[in-house]
């Protein structure tokens, strides 16, 4: 069932249309950019159309920025055999954001259960693959897979450029590749990118300066959130920016990437590699993680992530403590209640009419 428009959190100010129109981008990977993005899009219009089921659209323009250093998967054979960017979490953000995700989106994700050579492939990688061998220019490719979708949305990769990640461990070693550095089982001290010049898309950072709203996560704090700062210029554009720039915090901490670490120190380690301060709000989950599911975490050295609020605040962030966890399978964010909070300080901080 599709969720409502207005979330409870969400005052009357959201129903007048003379606040229409907030410029939103939202950075990231993995799920947690494309579980927001779901959250994002019922804000804004279908493509052609200024309305959102009888409701002026509070979203005028919605960007996301998705990190493109996965080697691993499908996305990671492609990336080889092709000399591509991998398009894995690119697909993801465009199926979110799809205004049809029932058929078309289903067949992007559709994964090929054998087949030799197609074993393992998503239909979506392998369509953006097509794509990027007939234009020549994989920015393009995605552009026109978005359109396809018809997505609620721009989708821009951090940069074309063909980059590679490399981790220094917290005893020396430097681990090569998203994929190793995932799988390693020591801790990351310092994430760097190769080449260490890669630029952005001048449309990144034409929405960066524009926006009203930029989010920064959910996601693996190093590989999905780390990763698009270390893309030359963005993090010079975020702290340039005019708009409310809001750190959404993980739910819980990630085995290798941010063991033990509390909220306030996943910002530390952003603002290390970001050079700079670059938030203003901080979104932390306060709400009650089940046992079982505790449990479960537990299992692959994940833990809730601790919402020491104050030494938020000394940083000059001011932190939004509330339950935005919502419990299934796993756990993930609650996609609705995220954006309705993240629009409401976009609204608050920039009044339209």
């Amino acid at each position: 069932m599709k969720p409502a428009m207005l979330a409870p959190s969400v005052d009357a100010s959201f129903r007048d249309p003379a606040q229409a129109g907030l410029r939103v981008v939202a950075m990231g990977g993995g799920t947690g950019l494309s579980t927001l993005l779901r959250g994002l899009k019922h804000y804004a219009p279908p493509p052609g159309n200024a309305q959102v089921e009888g409701h002026p659209s509070l979203i005028s323009d919605l960007a996301a920025v998705v990190t493109v250093t996965d080697d691993g998967g499908s996305s990671g054979r492609l990336r080889k055999d092709f000399n591509m960017l991998p398009p894995g979490d690119l697909r993801n953000c465009m199926v979110a954001l799809s205004e049809d995700e029932h058929l078309l989106s289903r067949l992007f994700n559709h994964r090929f259960r054998s087949g030799a050579g197609l074993e393992g492939h998503s239909f979506g990688n392998l369509f953006v693959t097509a794509l990027t061998e007939m234009t020549g220019d994989f920015a393009e490719a995605v552009r026109l897979a978005a359109e396809i979708l018809a997505t609620r949305g721009h989708i821009y990769p951090a940069t074309t450029a063909n980059v590679s990640l490399s981790a220094q461990m917290d005893d020396g070693e430097i681990v090569r590749g998203e994929t190793n550095i995932t799988a390693s089982k020591k801790q990351i001290v310092e994430l760097t990118m190769e080449p260490a010049d890669a630029a952005p898309l001048p449309e990144t950072l034409e929405a960066i300066a524009n926006a009203h709203l930029i989010t920064v996560g959910p996601g693996s704090l190093y590989t999905s959130v780390i990763t698009n700062l270390l893309v030359r210029d963005i993090p010079e554009a975020l702290a340039r920016a005019r708009g409310v720039r809001v750190y959404i915090c993980n739910l819980m901490t990630q085995a290798n990437e941010s063991l033990h670490l509390t909220a306030s120190e996943h910002i530390e380690r952003i603002y290390e590699h970001a050079g700079r301060p670059i938030f203003d709000y901080a979104l932390v989950n306060t709400g009650e993680v089940s046992e079982e599911l505790r449990q479960r975490y537990a299992a692959e050295g994940a833990e809730p992530i601790q919402p020491d609020i104050e030494r938020i605040e000394a940083m000059g962030i001011r932190c939004i403590p509330k339950n935005f966890a919502a419990e299934g399978d796993v756990l993930r964010h609650d996609a609705e209640r995220v954006a309705a909070q993240v629009l409401k300080l976009a609204l608050e901080a920039h009044p339209r009419g």
